[in-house]
């Protein structure tokens, strides 16, 4: 917000905004530009202007449309630098951990700030397996839902339900929201195989405790423990989709938690942002999309006509990253080795043309939707349940985003500049409108 002192504004009173970020702003009835750097508001050079965008100052308020260069909060658990494409989770670049940590590893670290040793590790496994049995008014909910409701809806449904049992646990040393958290991340995954396999007229195999997060999920939506090639695929991916700052659906939990709501709430409603096609459905239109092209030999005239039509192509591009998403070398690949195992490369080998038009054509990069569409359908996953494992990988940085947002509370609630009818409207009888 900005304030006037006399004749001047405050450069200290201007909302923190994100690494070399600039905008324009009237000051004195003339523009001046502003850039923040390295945390410090300074007037850049004649040498030194960033690209300004869709920023404007209106009066005493900074309007950015869709909140785009607009700091909200502090989080120490991840960073995005979109301009360098880099990601963070809690100082460690995920080129450190993807292949490396396993999914329960990143849970601990999301959780507690540092990678656990053994005994953390284990005691946090434990309490995570120890969770996973459903009450049972949500598995007769899951059974009786219908068979054709879209899976992620059936997911926001289940963990609303979730609220309403009362699972308090007092074998294990955490806080009442961390035991929350831990039962959240471990009965998510329950909650999406149980429903897959009620829809198919399928028996539910009970739960298992020998097995890892990534497995159990493959060997309740299966009915078999899975490969160890397959269940190490899974646990990569999980690792990837884990945490990613302030995207649509982490804001949604953090601003719902800090009106003080419980946690059930915060994440029903995180999946349901995360449902849009412009959030976490976009892997399900890849798919969608290469399906829709069906050959390789289709591609190159199938994305001229897209690109005439400026219709969006899936999977492309991103909102934050300006050049590779990291995370996307990480799923090519293992994309590339599925797709050989099975001896059926269309899918990868259409993407990779795909990829290589649109690099040449718009200079665009493929995101993290764009490979892990084709990484699950080889594994067999089912399509519509391609945004509900984004759902469970996020449960975690989800979770620990509301836990950070109430160690340090503060409601969320910006300003709108209005721009409807002029004030002063007066009232006219209906019989004389």
């Amino acid at each position: 917000m900005l304030r006037e002192i006399g004749a001047k504004a405050a450069y200290s009173d201007f909302p923190v905004l994100p690494h070399l970020f600039s905008f324009d702003c009237a000051l004195n009835d003339r523009k001046k530009r502003v850039l923040r750097h390295d945390s410090r508001l300074v007037t850049p050079s004649k040498h030194h202007i960033p690209p300004t965008p869709n920023v404007t100052i209106h009066a005493m308020s900074v309007v950015s449309k869709g909140l785009e260069g607009i700091v909200a909060a502090e989080t120490r658990l991840g960073e995005v630098r979109g301009s360098e494409g880099v990601l963070f989770y809690c100082g460690y670049d995920i080129n450190e951990l993807a292949g490396k940590a396993s999914y329960e590893e990143v849970v601990h670290l999301l959780f507690y700030n540092h990678l656990p040793n053994r005994a953390e590790l284990d005691k946090l496994t434990t309490a995570l397996r120890a969770e996973r049995e459903l009450p049972q008014g949500v598995i007769d909910f899951l059974k009786a839902a219908p068979k054709d409701a879209r899976p992620i809806d059936i997911m926001r449904t289940a963990v609303s339900m979730l609220g309403c049992y009362d699972q308090k646990r007092h074998d294990i040393d955490v806080s009442e929201n961390l035991a929350t958290a831990i039962r959240l991340v471990s009965q998510i995954g329950v909650i999406a195989a149980y429903f897959h396999r009620a829809r198919q007229g399928l028996d539910l195999p009970p739960v298992r405790k020998d097995l890892s997060e990534a497995a159990h999920f493959l060997y309740l939506m299966n009915g078999e423990v899975p490969s160890v090639e397959a269940e190490k695929t899974l646990d990569v991916a999980y690792v990837l989709h884990a945490e990613h700052g302030f995207n649509a659906s982490t804001f949604t939990a953090r601003v719902v938690a800090s009106t003080l709501s419980d946690m059930f709430s915060a994440i029903s409603a995180a999946i349901g942002a995360l449902k849009g096609p412009l959030h976490g459905g976009a892997n399900e239109g890849v798919i969608h999309m290469l399906q829709e092209i069906g050959s390789l030999d289709q591609v190159d005239g199938w994305v001229e006509d897209a690109l005439a039509q400026k219709k969006k192509i899936m999977g492309i591009g991103h909102r934050v990253y300006k050049v590779l998403d990291p995370r996307a070398p990480h799923l090519r690949e293992m994309a590339v080795q599925l797709t050989s195992q099975l001896g059926e490369t269309k899918w990868i080998d259409m993407s990779e043309r795909i990829a290589q038009i649109m690099r040449e054509r718009k200079n665009l990069n493929a995101n993290v939707d764009f490979y892990s569409a084709t990484v699950y359908y080889s594994l067999g996953i089912p399509t519509d349940l391609f945004t509900p494992i984004f759902a469970i990988a996020r449960m975690s940085g989800w979770t620990a985003h509301v836990l950070e947002q109430w160690s340090e509370n503060r409601l969320f609630r910006p300003l709108s500049d209005y721009v409807g009818r002029s004030y002063g409207q007066k009232f006219v009888p209906i019989e004389e409108r």
